[in-house]
């Protein structure tokens, strides 16, 4: 037996052997393995003894010696462990857990994104969100009294996601004033859970936080969306659900890579700009069960054409007999969180640089249904259509775009409680360029015949009898002179 003690820490009995002794341990005390310099490793056993838990050698202290003590080593109580307040930076770092404030408790918590645990895939609820780590996760839940949990469990009521606390914009670890709270703002927030029939109603499936920060100033606005099912069934029920954390930033517009300089290339992701915001444009995008993402979109790229479908949902709740909110839902869904009004004409415009950037044109259903007067129009297609040039030299031409526009194809919706509308989204890219004439090269010899290719040697053989018939008639006058002048 070995009796340990490391300074002031408490006594510590143990049996120890070596260990290359023991092959294997059953031993009910807790064991370690002590290391000997230059020596075989111990295999100790640790025993209880009540005994060996005091300090070593404890001083007594007199009446008399408890103001010297208390000067020496007087300070003030300890604080227990859960109480001790956490140290915060003056911003959020990539990672670090987004603080959330009850102000009705005065407690201080942080956002959670559940996760899935293990192979069975179960929701953990513990989960902290990180600032900038834009995710998607999923889970399941398991309901042993469907019933029961239907009205009381506060992850599937919409409500516990985004009432009763607000989100700080940068972690404070003191005194929380009322500038440091950023509201969540539900959007189109469905109601209570309702238990019907055997089904439970207005459950929620997904959640999806999109959040605006702006570097070291921190959060500036939080927004929530949810998309809610039914349950059916009482023992055993199951409900898969997805949380989802997005989060955008207005002042990146000089972080945006080009997607040209100075025109476009092909594949290159479209500008668009936004109270002077710069951002890529996007589209909807389908997800497995053909409904429309309200997270994920497709980026549209210059002169690739695109057409996308899905079924957009719509919450159940009262406003839908609104034909003027369906309208609403139906242009933010194609718009999505970076609304377009400028478009950049080559792909190294700047957003400061007016020249740079068209305004694109929208035609909505409101100029469509002029002379509707009793049915609700409702945007089914959006059209872009994209018109771009070639300019520059012949050698090295440059994209450009000259103009843009948003052309809404709307239908009438026969039935204001549906909940999915199917829409599309369709994009065109037109090439108007006006090539010119090809440019002139050197001057060419342009060889002519006649059209007797034998004239020429016709008019040799003309001269040559001609020239015969003159010989013989200078000859034959020669003779005859000759003649004359001999007799």
């Amino acid at each position: 037996m070995r009796p340990l003690a490391l300074g002031t820490g408490r006594s510590v009995s143990q049996v120890c052997v070596e260990k290359s002794l023991i092959f294997r341990s059953n031993t009910p005390y807790p064991t370690d393995i002590i290391a000997v310099p230059g020596g075989h490793d111990l295999f100790c056993v640790q025993l209880n003894d009540s005994k060996l838990n005091y300090f070593q050698q404890p001083q007594d202290i007199k009446e008399s010696d408890f103001m010297k003590f208390l000067e020496k080593y007087g300070r003030h109580s300890f604080i227990a462990p859960s109480q001790v307040q956490p140290s915060f930076s003056a911003f959020y770092r990539a990672g670090d857990p987004i603080l959330i404030y009850f102000d009705s408790s005065s407690v201080l918590s942080t956002l959670r994104q559940p996760v899935k645990m293990g192979a069975s895939g179960l929701c953990v609820d513990g989960n902290p969100a990180g600032f900038l780590d834009s995710k998607s996760t999923s889970c399941t839940r398991i309901f042993a009294n469907l019933s029961k949990s239907c009205m009381t469990d506060p992850a599937l009521d919409a409500a516990s996601y985004y009432r009763d606390f607000t989100v700080l914009k940068v972690p404070v670890s003191g005194i929380i004033v009322q500038s440091m709270k950023v509201n969540v703002t539900a959007v189109a927030p469905p109601g209570a859970p309702q238990m019907r029939d055997n089904t439970c109603t207005n459950v929620v499936s997904e959640v999806i936080y999109e959040i605006e920060y702006s570097g070291t100033s921190g959060i500036q606005s939080v927004s929530v969306q949810f998309r809610v099912s039914n349950i059916s069934g009482n023992l055993g029920s199951s409900l898969q659900q997805h949380f989802t954390l997005h989060f955008w930033t207005k002042t990146l517009s000089h972080m945006l890579p080009r997607s040209g300089n100075p025109g476009y290339i092909t594949g290159a992701p479209l500008l668009i700009a936004n109270s002077g915001a710069m951002q890529h444009i996007s589209i909807l995008r389908s997800e497995s069960d053909g409904g429309c993402s309200q997270f994920l979109r497709h980026t549209v790229q210059f002169g690739r054409n695109m057409r996308t479908g899905c079924n957009l949902s719509l919450s159940p709740l009262l406003e839908e007999s609104n034909c003027s909110y369906i309208q609403q839902k139906l242009y933010k869904a194609f718009q999505g969180m970076n609304r377009a009004e400028d478009l950049a004409i080559t792909g190294s415009a700047h957003s400061t640089q007016t020249e740079e950037w068209t305004t694109i044109l929208v035609q909505n259903c409101s100029v469509q249904a002029a002379s509707c007067t009793s049915c609700c129009m409702v945007p089914v297609t959006l059209e872009i259509q994209i018109l771009w040039t070639k300019v520059g030299l012949l050698s090295n031409p440059q994209a450009q775009i000259l103009g843009a526009r948003y052309f809404y194809q709307c239908q009438p919706l026969k039935f204001l409680s549906a909940h999915t509308v199917p829409v599309t989204t369709v994009v065109t890219f037109t090439d108007v360029t006006d090539w010119p004439e090809p440019p002139r090269g050197q001057p060419q010899r342009h060889w002519k015949l006649p059209f007797d290719i034998f004239f020429p040697f016709k008019v040799a053989l003309n001269l040559e009898s001609s020239y015969r018939v003159d010989l013989a008639g200078c000859f034959l006058f020669i003779l005859i002179m000759s003649s004359i002048l001999c007799f």
